[in-house]
């Protein structure tokens, strides 16, 4: 697929996850912070529907043959570093990028400003903190650029239906 494609359908589905999350009403400051606070768990019912509908998608289209997966290589401390970036920006503002960027669609002053100016602040620490991050913590734990059904040498449904299946039972 040509690059100016994958461009313009990585505009269409955002623009769609986008409205979605907006209809969902997790662009809404109160019910990201209720979730913070565990008395509402919209935004816990919306992620895990969109990882299932995500999974099974994108394993489907793998199955056919559309695509290619190619994970990146990663490592307990990446996830650690990338967790506590998000988990501080996510604490202090009551959004996440993704609701920034619906927020900030909605017209929120607080997502356009403390968001947006968050996410380039954050990006830039992380930024100046990599060449010294990367030989040492982000190396810890190392994995590899292998997905879980890889690691544990089943066939992709092997885990993409079981875990299916306990997100729904879970919702």
């Amino acid at each position: 697929m040509k690059k100016n494609h994958q461009l313009i359908w990585g505009l269409v589905f955002g623009i769609i996850f986008g409205f979605l999350l907006q209809k969902g009403g997790v662009t809404h400051y109160d019910v990201v912070v209720s979730q913070l606070l565990l008395t509402d768990f919209t935004v816990l019912k919306i992620m895990l529907s969109a990882v299932v509908t995500g999974m099974i998608g994108i394993y489907f289209m793998k199955s056919k043959g559309w695509i290619e997966l190619h994970p990146k290589k990663g490592s307990v401390g990446i996830n650690v570093i990338g967790g506590l970036i998000f988990g501080v920006g996510f604490a202090l503002l009551g959004y996440c990028p993704g609701t920034i960027a619906g927020a900030v669609g909605n017209g929120n002053l607080d997502a356009a400003v403390g968001g947006v100016i968050g996410i380039m602040v954050g990006a830039g620490i992380f930024a100046a903190y990599y060449p010294r991050l990367k030989s040492g913590i982000l190396q810890k734990g190392d994995y590899g650029d292998v997905s879980l059904p890889e690691l544990l040498k089943v066939n992709d449904w092997a885990v993409v239906i079981p875990v299916s299946v306990l997100i729904v039972a879970l919702l």
